[in-house]
């Protein structure tokens, strides 16, 4: 039967094109608005280390101005001191642990035409690498003792590698940076997560650092920080030893805790590192250490602009409003067929038969919309992009991917048959001996 009432539904667009194209597009046009920003919206709060997220923690610890907090209600500062995140790191009380923070170099290439140009480098630990499944194309990264040598090695992004080296294996290579020589020792397979989970206090959205290279090295040459730096107290005389010693927060810190009960023995170690703090008159504010899951850190963060969310409830009241203009013209595709659907009832068909017929026609109209509203849904990501060309990170946020596809069909099929569930029902309720006696 299904055949059958598939055969009458396409008899039935093919014999009324132009009102089956109006639904389509109203369909189309309501699905494509929609799913621009439902699909923006997906890509900003997504959480590209998801399959870790029972194991990793951002760690925050409160070493804010006792007057007021870092931000209220009562929140601590996002970011590490120098002092905190190097005795937290040396205390190795994790099963990973890793410090880093965004600086910059200038890269130097090889060859008289070149010329030298200033790169974003992320200064962190060994275990970067292994803790966020970052990809290699060749090479790895350093280990734990090139962090404590400041040995000068550096791993490259692979947008970077193709810049330099034309996209070959360039391990072993040397690079100069800042008039120094710093030599490869891996090449990153593309990796774009979206957001930038490691380090939202900047952009999130931005592409990663196309340069790492050894925190311990980034100190030891008094690299300074490319990222945001927040200070309470006036960093005192002595240049970069006494910036080191402040209260400035600029670092970021994360670890890997393999269950529950390292988690509770890390807690139990920040709170004694804080109490020990205390004594020596450092953190004048109550304790308020925190580890946060990557998924509980995007939210407290506020990684999805409220503008977005606003958008999108603009954009589900268009799709609505879209749906009620399907809903008229299907109510009058109904009743242009009164004599069709009274004569099908007068020869034996029941009324579940003809809900079965509308339904299935709906369902034709939404599939058709939904594949409709793909294509807009993709010229309004290129419009966006299009329109904030200027802000490079912009081309990560319009990625359209499987799910967002499927969805888009899906609605639109879901939305179809909710606006014939009405005009279907009048179709069902029409008395077939009235009609045929007024014939």
């Amino acid at each position: 039967m299904f055949r059958y009432y598939l055969r009458l539904g396409l008899l039935s667009i093919r014999a009324n094109p132009a009102l089956s194209a109006l639904m389509v597009a109203a369909i189309a046009i309501g699905i494509g608005a929609c799913m621009t920003i439902v699909n923006v919206r997906h890509v900003m709060s997504d959480n590209p280390i998801e399959h870790k997220n029972d194991v990793l923690y951002h760690v925050q610890v409160d070493n804010w101005s006792p007057d007021e907090p870092y931000e209220e209600p009562d929140l601590p500062p996002e970011q590490l001191s120098y002092l905190d995140a190097k005795a937290l790191y040396d205390a190795k009380r994790a099963f990973r642990q890793v410090v880093s923070f965004k600086s910059d170099r200038v890269v130097q290439p090889a060859g008289e035409d070149a010329r030298p140009f200033q790169e974003t480098v992320r200064a962190t630990t060994a275990d970067f690498f292994a803790m966020f499944d970052v990809p290699f194309a060749f090479g790895s990264g350093w280990d734990e003792a090139a962090d404590q040598s400041e040995e000068r090695v550096v791993v490259l992004a692979s947008g970077l590698n193709e810049e330099l080296f034309g996209g070959k294996n360039s391990v072993g290579e040397l690079l100069r940076m800042n008039d120094e020589t710093y030599r490869i020792v891996g090449v990153l397979a593309p990796w774009t997560p979206v957001p930038k989970f490691y380090d939202v206090n900047n952009n999130p959205f931005e592409e990663p650092e196309r340069l790492f290279l050894p925190f311990s090295l980034a100190i030891s040459g008094e690299f300074g920080s490319n990222g945001n730096t927040s200070c309470w107290k006036t960093v005192g005389d002595g240049g970069y030893e006494a910036f080191l010693a402040s209260e400035c927060i600029w670092m970021q810190m994360w670890v890997e805790l393999e269950d529950a009960t390292q988690r509770q023995e890390y807690e139990q170690f920040l709170n004694a590192y804080v109490s020990e703090q205390k004594l020596l008159g450092r953190f004048p504010r109550e304790m308020n250490n925190r580890l946060s899951t990557p998924a509980e850190w995007l939210q407290n963060r506020d990684v999805v602009d409220d503008h977005v969310s606003m958008l999108l409830s603009l954009a589900v009241l268009f799709l609505v409003v879209c749906l009620l203009n399907t809903i008229g013209l299907l109510l009058a595709k109904v009743m242009r067929r009164t004599n069709d659907t009274s004569l099908r009832r007068a020869l034996g068909a029941n009324k579940s038969a003809l809900f079965s017929q509308y339904i299935i026609e709906a369902g034709l109209i939404g599939m058709a919309g939904g594949l409709l509203g793909i294509g807009l849904t993709w010229l309004g990501l290129q419009g966006i992009e299009n329109l904030y060309a200027e802000y490079e990170f912009i081309k990560n946020l319009v990625r359209m991917d499987w799910s967002m596809i499927f969805l888009a069909v899906a609605l639109a099929i879901a939305s179809a048959l909710g606006a014939a569930l009405y005009p279907t029902w009048r179709a069902c309720s029409i008395s077939p001996a009235t009609t045929l006696r007024i014939q």
